[in-house]
């Protein structure tokens, strides 16, 4: 039987709840961390987060949105550590210094995408269970590892989601060494079974994931209401403009918005 035991009783911040979570019982124990107002009148939307490559469950980002989410939109949100991230990392990475993602690539691109898929799911029937979740206004976020692992999941979750926010990512990589490990045949076949709204943000100079292959990803994903965004720079930036899109396609879709429709 999967349970939810919480790690902490968490702590208060700037009208933010935070605290941590582990899930055990499936194949995997899932290790993970919640933000919501600090004030629950309501049941409340939720959004869950997919960190990027060599991030982790309380990586910068994850903080920032977690934190934005649940202060500003008064939604819910939970991030979990992706394979060999965060409190699951492999002792490669923490002895010999190896980076996560060369390690993923020792696990094998449809076992590491199915056992984070289960992840996933295993992770929103125990949150969508709670009292206090809003559990048919869920929306998921996550670019680039978190797009890997994260349109797979979209697609697996179908109906249970309302919209998600995917990108920097792409069929294939620009370094053709990475051609063998990277998702690009999942990804052809998961992204027509993706239905929900879409949101799909590519960085212009990208030097990760040519451009043109990023357009064919959007291209496949089956939803009708999919939206391409892109903004100048490398992979790793995201302008605050940028964020501020994410922000409002999610908060579009699982509103309502601060003070009411």
């Amino acid at each position: 039987m999967t349970t939810l035991k919480w790690m902490n009783n968490g702590y208060n911040e700037g009208g933010v709840a935070e605290r941590e979570f582990v899930i055990k019982g499936g194949k995997n124990t899932v290790p993970g961390i919640m933000w919501t107002p600090e004030l629950l009148e309501n049941p409340t939307p939720l959004v869950l987060f997919g960190h990027g490559g060599s991030g982790h469950k309380r990586s910068d980002r994850s903080l920032m949105l977690g934190r934005r989410f649940a202060a500003v939109h008064q939604f819910a949100v939970v991030a979990i550590d992706g394979p060999v991230h965060g409190d699951r990392a492999h002792s490669r990475s923490e002895s010999e210094g190896v980076d996560p993602m060369e390690v993923l690539a020792d696990i094998g691109v449809d076992k590491a995408i199915d056992d984070m898929v289960e992840d996933w799911c295993g992770t929103l029937d125990q949150v969508a269970a709670m009292d206090f979740i809003a559990a048919d206004q869920v929306a998921y976020v996550g670019l680039s590892m978190g797009t890997r692992f994260g349109l797979p999941f979209v697609a697996a979750a179908g109906d249970r989601l309302n919209c998600a926010v995917l990108g920097k990512n792409a069929l294939v990589p620009a370094d053709e060494a990475r051609l063998a490990n990277h998702p690009g045949q999942r990804f052809k076949k998961d992204a027509p079974l993706v239905h929900v709204p879409v949101l799909f943000h590519v960085q212009w100079d990208d030097e990760l994931f040519p451009r043109e292959s990023q357009f064919e990803l959007f291209d496949l994903i089956g939803s009708k209401d999919k939206r391409l965004v892109s903004y100048p720079g490398p992979h790793g930036r995201s302008a605050p403009e940028a964020v501020d899109h994410w922000c409002r396609f999610v908060d579009r879709h699982i509103g309502p918005p601060v003070g009411g429709r």
